[in-house]
């Protein structure tokens, strides 16, 4: 996994650190979009001696540069997310998880609907769906 990454900081212009590296690792193992806690807790395992405040900035710059997406919950808590292609996110009202929604046909659609109806103004650059609702287990 070790030179995926590095690729993946060249690509975006980045210096390769020890750092981001490891934080960039924790972000893919642990998927399902974690907050930043949830990610310190991960890269403390093995690193503990890096900074909260290093997470914090490093999160930033790799939002800045698209190597993650920042995803504001109902709740106001920011959770990143690793996947930066169009896509969507379904939340569940109860348990706070977010799971990934990828529709190209509805992606179409919201493409037609605001090129024929642009909203004054506005540049649309990407349109993310919000959905809510309660995920049950499979019986």
């Amino acid at each position: 996994m070790g030179s995926k990454l590095n690729k993946i900081l060249h690509n975006s212009g980045l210096k390769i650190t020890p750092q981001r590296l490891k934080i960039l690792e924790s972000l893919i193992e642990l998927k399902n979009h974690p907050t930043v806690e949830t990610i310190k807790e991960h890269v403390h395992k093995n690193y503990p001696n890096i900074a909260l405040g290093t997470i914090y900035n490093t999160l930033e710059t790799f939002a800045e540069k698209g190597i993650v997406k920042k995803i504001k919950t109902e709740k106001d808590f920011v959770r990143y997310d690793v996947i930066t292609e169009c896509h969507h996110h379904i939340y569940c009202d109860e348990s706070e998880r977010i799971d990934n929604y990828f529709d190209k046909e509805l992606d179409n659609l919201l493409k037609e609907y605001f090129r024929k109806k642009p909203i004054e103004g506005w540049d649309i650059k990407e349109i993310n769906l919000q959905i809510s609702g309660t995920y049950k287990d499979k019986p």
